[in-house]
């Protein structure tokens, strides 16, 4: 098993990543969050809504395959019954690093869906937020990882 830290270090070297779940509404959308940090951090970000054309002033894609050049990562902001949908979608695309943010309850982690990335090759982080972790990290998520770790809703090995 790998540490929790070393995943995200990995996931974090790739360069251009798709987040699901971004909201047309962004106000207290943890996805939205994510997407904006990884977006200020320099990272190649790319918002997945079916059902918006633009958000948070950017261009949304109703799936992963509809992002012009592919993408390396996936972040699930999404609810959790949406994510092996996502999954299945990345393993068909090839990608093999999978984020399923959770902060506070359940957040996007479904525990087939993680399970379905492991039985397929696939590196998943199922639970806390890749803010937590590198370069897009902050005190405030840094304080909350090392909380969540204890709960576990962050893991401690992938």
């Amino acid at each position: 098993m790998t540490s929790v830290a070393e995943a995200a270090e990995e996931f974090l070297s790739h360069h251009r990543i798709a987040v699901t779940g971004v909201s047309r509404h962004a106000e207290d959308h943890g996805a939205n969050v994510v997407y904006q940090r990884l977006k200020q951090c320099g990272y190649q970000t790319f918002a997945i809504n079916p059902h918006a054309d633009q958000v948070e002033g950017d261009p949304a894609y109703p799936s992963l395959a509809a992002v012009p050049g592919g993408v390396e990562a996936v972040v699930i902001g999404t609810r959790a019954d949406r994510a092996m949908g996502t999954v299945k979608e990345a393993e068909s695309l090839g990608i093999t690093d999978v984020w399923m943010h959770r902060s506070f309850g359940s957040g996007s982690v479904d525990d087939a869906a993680a399970a379905y990335c492991r039985e397929h090759g696939m590196t998943v982080i199922a639970g806390g937020c890749p803010l937590m972790f590198g370069k897009t990290s902050d005190g405030g998520h840094r304080m909350m990882c090392t909380l969540m770790k204890f709960t576990g809703k962050v893991p401690r090995k992938v």
